[in-house]
């Protein structure tokens, strides 16, 4: 499943424009290993909701199981996004699997009803929006190009949100 044409297109202006600052911030290695947590986040989302969409599947929930793996690849792009700003940081993206629960802002936790899916998924979008909204209050002006991303994500992350209270009306 390809990422939605306006994933896409974001991803694609962010590349064009190198995302590379004229000069970086004095804490950038502070961003890169917030950015590196927030990476790790994103892996960890995508993954449960591959797994949230096989099981929903099964229990019938195709339109939900849809929607789950259509969050899923678009929190990858999100996550290649993260990576590549790492790199132009100066930093390394860590995509280490042994690790990538502990770097996580959450827990990979297994449900078993789609509700509960849905549910462990809104609170997940949740965390995300308030970890992405503390970054840009962080950032401020120091990097625009930085929070530009952040901020593009942030808004894709509400998008998710919506779209998973509206599955939970349906689940329930």
């Amino acid at each position: 499943m390809s990422p939605p044409k306006a994933l896409a297109a974001v991803a694609l202006t962010h590349r064009s424009q190198r995302l590379i600052p004229i000069s970086r911030p004095p804490e950038h290695h502070a961003v890169v290993r917030f950015l590196n947590r927030v990476l790790a986040t994103e892996i960890v989302c995508a993954l449960r909701y591959r797994r949230h969409g096989a099981i929903a599947r099964s229990l019938g929930a195709v339109r939900t199981a849809e929607e789950f793996l259509a969050h899923a690849d678009e929190d990858m792009v999100q996550a290649d996004l993260i990576a590549e700003r790492i790199v132009q940081l100066g930093g390394e993206p860590d995509f280490a699997p042994a690790t990538l629960q502990q770097r996580s802002h959450l827990e990979y936790v297994a449900v078993a009803t789609v509700a509960e899916m849905v549910q462990e998924n809104l609170a997940a979008k949740h965390l995300m929006i308030n970890n992405y909204s503390a970054l840009i209050d962080y950032l401020r002006d120091d990097d625009p190009i930085t929070r530009g991303m952040i901020e593009d994500i942030l808004r894709l992350e509400q998008k998710h949100a919506n779209q998973l209270i509206e599955l939970l009306k349906d689940a329930r």
